[in-house]
């Protein structure tokens, strides 16, 4: 039997998409699909969607970088404290604080609390935290993960990071993926059995992982800009969000495992981050809780063009023009070209497309990217 399919798209999907959610749909024991405007392909479970199951678990539809999310916080000051000279300076200073991509001094960096590799269910798992999840704790990922510096309507300046469990997250994916039984082209394990136990067990402490490096990225990030500028943080007004999980909710009535793979958890009044891409605006929001989204919304904008016709049609002039008024370093600039803002979905039809899923409570302007490329 095919699950049940609600779609929030602002436009046709393509044949391939359309394949891969068909597949989704029609796995066993899978209830329910709802597609998010910024959908898109990826490997085995499209980006930008949620599913719910009544008892088993599929680790492509959470994918491999679990936990991966979002944090926003404000400064006690204004946007235009950030002038030119004072920007250099963050990115400056950014680069001394904020390792970038595979960093290899490991046992530099106590566990947090609640974060010791041995409570992970498999011998290589644990060596595997020891050595590159020690080395990555407080790195910033490649792809689409940043650190910006924003302003909103009111001229405020903010913080915003994107960043996850770094190589932990898809280890712990390919480990269970592999224990899992072959279910309507993808794997699945049952959360009653002892292998879907270990798999929500380290799925978890690739949350609190991933939710760990991006603390230790924001008081990075807070120490750089108070350097550069002397502006000092809000606290109170962080927001965090994360769009990669597998959880246990209630829906219609029905308990279910909601997989979310590029899609922010939105229930009614709950604070969610939703960005742009590097030269787009981003979006501060509160969920709807729509039923038939399975309480979620959007994550970002999601992709447009692939990486590879992204480089291919993307040149270092395009990306230049692109990201005019925003601060960054223009020396990665063929680098970067895949994370162009023409490489991405207008965020404002996305957001457009989920008007049921999220209200709006703040817009944000990009002012500096920082970026591993």
């Amino acid at each position: 039997m095919t699950a049940t399919q609600a779609c929030f798209v602002a436009h046709p999907l393509s044949p391939d998409v359309e394949r891969a959610l068909a597949r989704l749909a029609g796995a066993p024991d899978v209830e329910h699909v709802a597609v998010m405007p910024d959908v898109h392909l990826a490997e085995e479970v499209c980006v930008g969607v949620a599913a719910g199951t009544t008892r088993l678990l599929y680790p492509a539809a959470v994918g491999g970088d679990i936990g991966c999310g979002m944090a926003a916080l404000r400064f006690d000051a204004g946007a235009d404290l950030l002038d030119a000279a004072r920007a250099a300076r963050v990115l400056a200073a950014l680069y001394e604080r904020v390792p970038r991509g595979r960093h290899r001094r490991a046992g530099t960096r106590p566990w947090p609390s609640g974060v010791e590799p041995e409570e992970l269910s498999h011998p290589s798992l644990v060596a595997l935290a020891d050595g590159d999840g020690r080395a990555q704790l407080g790195t910033l990922g490649s792809g689409n993960h940043f650190i910006e510096l924003q302003t909103d309507d009111e001229d405020r300046l903010w913080l915003m990071l994107h960043s996850g469990s770094r190589a932990i997250g898809p280890a712990v994916r390919a480990h269970h993926a592999a224990r899992g039984e072959p279910a309507g082209g993808l794997r699945a394990l049952d959360a009653g059995g002892e292998p879907g136990r270990a798999y929500l067990a380290d799925m978890t402490w690739a949350l609190r992982y991933a939710d760990a490096n991006r603390r230790c990225l924001l008081d990075a990030t807070v120490d750089s800009v108070g350097l550069a500028t002397g502006a000092r943080p809000d606290e109170a007004t962080l927001i965090t969000c994360h769009h990669n999980h597998a959880r246990r909710e209630t829906h219609a009535g029905r308990e279910l495992w909601v997989h979310r793979k590029g899609a922010i958890p939105a229930a009614a009044g709950e604070p969610g981050i939703v960005p742009g891409s590097m030269g787009a605006p981003s979006y501060h929001v509160e969920g709807r809780g729509h039923p038939d989204a399975l309480g979620s919304s959007a994550h970002g904008a999601g992709r447009a063009l692939s990486r590879t016709d992204a480089r291919r049609t993307i040149s270092r002039h395009d990306l230049a023009r692109q990201l005019d008024g925003v601060a960054w370093d223009h020396r990665r600039a063929d680098a970067l070209r895949d994370e162009a803002p023409g490489a991405y979905k207008d965020i404002a039809t996305v957001m457009r497309a989920q008007r049921d899923l999220v209200r709006i409570v703040r817009r944000l302007r990009p002012l500096l990217s920082y970026k591993a490329a």
